[in-house]
């Protein structure tokens, strides 16, 4: 009896046996299913992420040209630093949140300091901008540019690009080593106004800390702040708060598609020079800008005045001489004009009547011509 007792123990102790070796089988079974639909998961969400994060949002074509954006110095110092050191590239890895607002597709235009910016490099950029407008993939563009000579570029292609669509410039006043760069941020926002629908029909703009300004009437006014760029009296038409676009008023001079000048076989701009009035400026610079130009800007005192000295050359001058002021804000009216010869230039400053007047000269525009190119532009 205690054999058979025995033998029966024996037995059900090698059927549990064989039990527990089948579970973990089947456990292993489990759980590299389990792993295995993980993975899957995992990857279809980050896809899928992914793709709906710029599904209907287009493509923004950012076009570098170097500045203090892309600069780089001693580490978290402000000023000593080589601009345009960056890449086209370098610069929209710094800021991966700009794969949820739009595709992005970088040209490098050139990668200078803006103080280098030629008229070439506007023509170069201007006529890419509307080359790659008729495509039906690109919403937008963002021009990344150091802030010395931004608003010239900005303006001159105000008057030139022939698209609706948002052209966007923008750059930084500190470079990329810096404490508290401000360059990712602007690029942020720019790429943001450059994707929405608000910005279409608007003309050019620059977007800077925040604040969205017309072409025409952004300026430079400080050498260190952040808030740097501006635009004086006229103020900012919108801003741009967490990525939403606020535009509260829009241009109400002729601009971009509007505009009737033609750069397309353009390869060089006529040459027009800025001469500054100061007490006891010397007459005579106005006679060798008058040999080397084919136009002058003249950067008077006041509303737009200087000596008699400067009246009596003016008044002999065979070529356009426009009259600005050396002030920040204001207008120039036809009755403020000292010599009948003269245009005045409205509210725009010297740099920007003088790009007005490059591209005046070259549909060849009189007298009459460029006081309506003044009143309307």
């Amino acid at each position: 009896m205690k054999k058979l007792l025995r033998i029966l123990l024996c037995f059900i102790l090698v059927l549990s046996l064989l039990g527990c070796g089948s579970d973990d089988k089947n456990a292993k079974k489990t759980t590299k299913a389990s792993v295995s639909a993980s993975k899957k998961t995992t990857t279809s969400t980050t896809s899928s992420s992914s793709n709906e994060s710029t599904k209907g949002k287009g493509k923004v074509v950012v076009l570098a040209t170097g500045g203090t954006i892309a600069g780089v110095g001693e580490k978290g110092k402000t000023a000593g630093y080589k601009p345009g050191s960056l890449s086209a590239d370098d610069l929209l890895s710094a800021v991966p949140e700009l794969k949820n607002v739009a595709d992005i597709e970088a040209v490098q235009v050139c990668n200078v300091n803006s103080d280098d910016i030629t008229a070439e490099t506007w023509l170069t950029v201007a006529k890419k901008i509307n080359e790659m407008s008729a495509r039906d993939d690109v919403k937008g563009f963002v021009v990344t540019h150091g802030t010395d000579t931004m608003e010239e570029t900005a303006y001159f292609l105000n008057l030139v690009v022939k698209t609706d669509k948002p052209v966007v410039l923008t750059g930084s006043m500190r470079p990329s080593t810096s404490i508290s760069a401000d360059g990712p941020m602007n690029l942020y926002e720019s790429v943001c106004v450059a994707a929405s629908d608000k910005a279409v029909g608007q003309g050019v703009l620059t977007v800077f800390s925040d604040k969205i300004f017309s072409a025409r009437s952004v300026v430079k006014t400080s050498t260190y702040k952040v808030t740097a760029i501006s635009a004086g009296e006229m103020g900012a038409i919108g801003i741009v708060r967490d990525g939403a676009v606020f535009l509260y008023e829009s241009p109400a001079k002729k601009h971009t598609s509007q505009s009737e000048f033609d750069i397309s076989k353009l390869t060089n701009l006529p040459k027009v020079s800025i001469v500054y009035f100061s007490v006891d400026a010397d007459p005579e610079i106005l006679k060798y800008a008058a040999k080397n130009s084919e136009g002058i800007v003249i950067a008077g005192a006041g509303a737009g005045e200087f000596s008699e000295k400067w009246v009596n050359v003016i008044n002999d001058l065979k070529i356009p001489v426009v009259i600005s002021s050396r002030i920040d804000d204001g207008v120039i009216t036809k009755d403020n004009l000292l010599c009948k010869n003269t245009v005045a230039a409205d509210n725009l400053s010297p740099q920007k009547a003088s790009i007005l007047l490059r591209l005046a000269l070259t549909i060849k525009a009189d007298t009459a011509k460029l006081e309506q190119l003044f009143a309307e532009y």
